[in-house]
């Protein structure tokens, strides 16, 4: 790691901001203060009703691999066409997908077994609507279901602390500063403590039943604590994490899993 040194030390903020694509250097053509589209392309339709939109990022693994559960399951009517968006070439600012997400996120999904097409945007509620739609993995019981969405939800909230937080300014950032490296360590390594004291007590996220909450969890932090994600196993000491590492390395093993991870992945 560079010096600690921050060359921002001394900031001050203006009264009123401006943006300079200058300073998120090749981030610029995804990181803007504003929405919409930069240019016009319709997206790609397949043959089946299911259409997804995205890139084997942990959020785009979290809709493959349920897809590809659902299939494991026997269940015919969840085969999909993947259709790659490359985020780092600004594919989800076309025309056709800020239709689908208006905030030009991935995974993005359509499905044309309505009519007119439903389309579903955000990781979680895409698994969410995959669950009601084909009554699967999701607890049936009222208890186990409330369980199961705490911790979907859990994910939701924590992942820009794990992904926009620590994963930029440990991984991606030009500068490496001590500051905000500090911080987001600690709210991670929070996170780490929270799944694995739970899963000290469970086989799985709600329970004894894997679910869309370890379908969410799993590519952050099982990703994370395997190895798999900004190269900070060691920096992290995930080897003292055992109950979530055991966790990590059973999902893992899922065929669905590793077909999953494997879809649009550049």
């Amino acid at each position: 790691m560079s010096s600690d040194t921050n060359p921002d030390e001394n900031y001050v903020p203006p009264k009123v901001w401006e943006w300079n694509p200058e300073n998120v250097g090749n981030l610029s053509v995804v990181n803007r203060p504003f929405s919409g589209s930069t240019h016009e392309k319709a997206l790609t339709v397949g043959e089946r009703s299911l259409q997804l939109y995205s890139m084997s990022t942990p959020n785009g693994q979290k809709v493959a691999i349920m897809l590809e559960e659902l299939l494991e399951q026997g269940i015919s009517n969840a085969e999909y066409d993947a259709h790659l968006i490359n985020i780092r070439k600004g594919e989800q600012l076309s025309s056709g997908f800020v239709e689908i997400n208006p905030n030009s996120k991935t995974p993005a999904l359509m499905d044309h077994d309505t009519t007119p097409p439903t389309r579903v945007f955000e990781s979680g509620s895409i698994l969410q609507y995959l669950a009601d739609k084909f009554e699967a993995l999701v607890p049936k019981d009222h208890a186990g279901k409330t369980e199961c969405r705490n911790w979907l939800f859990w994910q939701m909230g924590c992942a820009p602390y794990l992904g926009g937080g620590f994963g930029h300014f440990y991984f991606y950032s030009s500068v490496r500063m001590k500051y905000p490296v500090d911080r987001f360590t600690i709210e991670v390594k929070r996170e780490l403590d929270v799944l694995d004291k739970h899963l000290a007590k469970n086989l799985y996220m709600a329970g004894d039943e894997y679910s869309i909450a370890d379908i969410a969890i799993w590519p952050w932090y099982g990703s994370l604590v395997l190895g798999n994600l900004y190269e900070a196993a060691e920096f992290l000491d995930v080897a003292s994490y055992t109950h979530l590492l055991r966790w990590a390395k059973e999902i893992e093993q899922r065929p669905a899993v590793q077909r999953g991870i494997s879809v649009n992945r550049i």
